[in-house]
């Protein structure tokens, strides 16, 4: 019984074994060789504005959520409308001939 559930699935355990071994290496080797002195350029705010090492429950503009929903609902609606426009494309073709 466990010979036939190793021969069935040993190379699928070693794949897993193999995947998880290499990425916590890279986690590892990551952590150990990356530098860690940080240097005021890295200290500074980046794009959103706010400064990195503040309150976490501070207040800020509710612009920032809705630029993101807008981002979402936009690009989900573009997703929507290739099967409409290779539809289109089709009937407009089939108008030319």
């Amino acid at each position: 019984m466990l010979s036939d559930f190793l021969q069935d699935y040993l190379s699928i355990i070693i794949f897993l074994v193999l995947a998880l071994g290499l990425s916590c290496a890279f986690v590892v080797v990551n952590f150990v060789l990356s530098p860690k002195k940080p240097d005021p350029e890295k200290l500074s705010a980046y794009e959103c504005g706010f400064e990195p090492f503040e309150d976490s429950r501070m207040e800020f503009d509710v612009r920032f959520y809705l630029v993101a929903i807008l981002f979402i609902i936009f690009d989900l609606e573009i997703a929507f409308l290739f099967p409409w426009a290779i539809s289109l494309g089709n009937d407009f073709i089939r108008f030319l001939q």
